[in-house]
């Protein structure tokens, strides 16, 4: 029997389990402000409108994913109904781009390509840059109405030109500071970008380097044609021209134009190579940094948190992160919540736990994972929990878990999970659908058979593949001449002991999938 016929007759117009992955499922966009949630959630997400941390641990397929989509679905709700206390969501969910430049950085300097090694000198820091990266582009990216596809953006209010404007001078050069140190486009370079929302906030009025160079050159020019004018005007009745007022004035003004630049372009040229060298997860060269800080006055730039060596560049970075809500709050947002998923996923990583403890384990920071008006949601793989467990006491004093909404794994129960499956299914039926998963099965087969199975697989994704293959076997076995709609017991114990076999073997790591 084909599958499409099965589903067909129970009025079922797709097949609700064919899905794995969250981000590419269709009926879990549907069903996504739905009532049929892990129990946890709420725990997990906390109130919106005031952002707190959370510590998630859960297997692969437990739902991480689906929990980081539903808060970014919460938090567009939430905006809505309150446009002057918005929050901003920051999904930190993609750390290739990042650690790539780590390692490529530690790379050149240590000599080697081991990826354990590169990955060991992930720092918090580094963790920080990144994410006021994409706080930071997000917000650009609106302000200059980007047209880059895929490139995410802000909601900003009609009137934001004229808030900019409004805002103080001093939250003005704390936003073109932010964007001069960590906006990345998708394409295209950081200065063109820079240079116009400079002029947009009003923060230019200090001439470029550039503009003083040329400038120093046209006096230098001036102070030559002026000498000349008086050499041949006076050849023999004047004084030299190195007498002259004109010429030693014009010479005199070239040449302090001259060493004030270079003073001024060895001073901002410092600055950018050790910015650049504190900084290597944000893609900067030390000349796009010249250029952009150069436009700001000596006394601008000093007065600005910079991470650069000799400070405490971590408290820098907090210090950057409530300028930028600062610079955020004139337009309607009070806060900033940073969803972290994926961390298994990067191509150094490549899902091996001993990779991902040195990237996550710096994140582990009570006073990082505490920071006013600003929420951090670490959604992790179980496998790190093992892990974390191994810890010495010093650990979690610093941690402080008991702070930070600790959920110690991501578990469901079979009746959640037949709730679930059973909710999938009516989004996909017409209205003569069946109501519940038992609807699909013979008499002799009880609810209490089905939610026993399904707690066999504990997790959203691999009930969803039991119930698919449960589906496929009956199929299988049945031939298109025979009307058998109903699967039976025996099909069901039969693919239960499967992919029940299959779901152990996984989490022993003896299975792919």
């Amino acid at each position: 029997m084909e599958i499409s016929t099965f589903l067909r007759h129970h009025g079922l117009l797709r097949n609700p389990f064919e899905a794995e992955e969250a981000r590419h499922d269709p009926v879990f966009t549907e069903m996504i402000d739905g009532d049929t949630t892990h129990p946890d959630l709420e725990k997990i997400l906390g109130d919106v409108s005031e952002p707190s941390s959370a510590v998630v641990f859960g297997e692969k397929g437990s739902g991480k994913t689906a929990i980081r989509l539903v808060a970014g679905r919460r938090i567009a709700a939430h905006n809505r109904m309150h446009p002057e206390r918005s929050v901003l969501a920051v999904g930190y969910d993609d750390l290739n781009p990042f650690l790539d430049r780590i390692a490529e950085r530690h790379r050149r300097r240590l000599g080697t390509n081991r990826p354990e090694t590169l990955l060991g000198h992930v720092r918090l820091e580094d963790h920080q840059d990144a994410i006021l990266s994409l706080a930071t582009t997000k917000l650009v990216n609106a302000l200059l109405g980007t047209t880059d596809p895929g490139a995410e953006t802000v909601e900003l209010p009609d009137d934001a030109a004229a808030r900019l404007k409004q805002m103080p001078h001093r939250v003005r050069l704390d936003l073109a500071t932010l964007a001069a140190l960590y906006d990345e486009p998708r394409s295209g370079t950081a200065l063109p970008r820079w240079r116009a929302l400079a002029k947009r906030l009003g923060v230019t009025a200090f001439p470029s380097l550039t503009t003083l160079r040329y400038g120093a050159a046209i006096l230098l020019a001036i102070a030559a044609v002026s000498g000349l004018v008086h050499a041949v005007g006076a050849w023999w009745s004047a004084p030299p021209v190195w007498a002259s007022p004109i010429g030693w004035g014009s010479l005199a003004l070239s040449a302090a134009g001259w060493l004030w630049w270079g003073w001024r372009h060895l001073e901002v040229g410092l600055l950018a190579r050790k910015l650049k060298r504190e900084m290597p997860a944000v893609g900067r060269t030390p000349g796009e940094l010249r250029r952009m800080l150069a436009t700001l006055s000596r006394g601008e730039v000093q007065t600005r948190p910079m991470p650069v060596p000799g400070v405490d560049t971590r408290e820098a970075r907090y210090e950057l992160t409530q300028h930028l809500i600062g610079a955020l709050e004139p337009l309607g947002y009070r806060a900033i919540l940073v969803l972290v998923d994926r961390v298994d996923e990067p191509t150094l990583v490549m899902g091996k736990t001993e990779r991902m403890q040195p990237v996550v384990w710096p994140l582990f920071d009570n006073k990082f994972l505490q920071q006013n008006r600003v929420g951090i949601k670490l959604l992790l793989p179980l496998e790190l929990r093992h892990r974390l467990y191994r810890e010495p006491p010093e650990f979690f004093q610093q941690a402080r878990l008991d702070k930070q909404h600790f959920v110690d794994r991501l578990s469901w129960s079979g009746a959640v999970l037949y709730d679930l499956c059973s909710g999938r299914m009516r989004r996909c039926a017409g209205e003569n659908g069946p109501k519940s998963l038992k609807d699909l099965f013979e008499a002799d087969v009880s609810r209490e058979m089905i939610v026993d199975a399904l707690d066999q697989m504990h997790q959203p994704r691999d009930a969803f593949k039991f119930l698919y293959h449960v589906i496929q076997e009956h199929c299988r076995t049945v031939p298109n001449d025979q009307e058998a709609f109903l699967i039976p017991r025996l099909t069901l114990e039969s693919t239960r002991r499967q992919e029940a076999q299959r779901v152990q073997e996984l989490a022993q790591g003896h299975a792919p999938a």
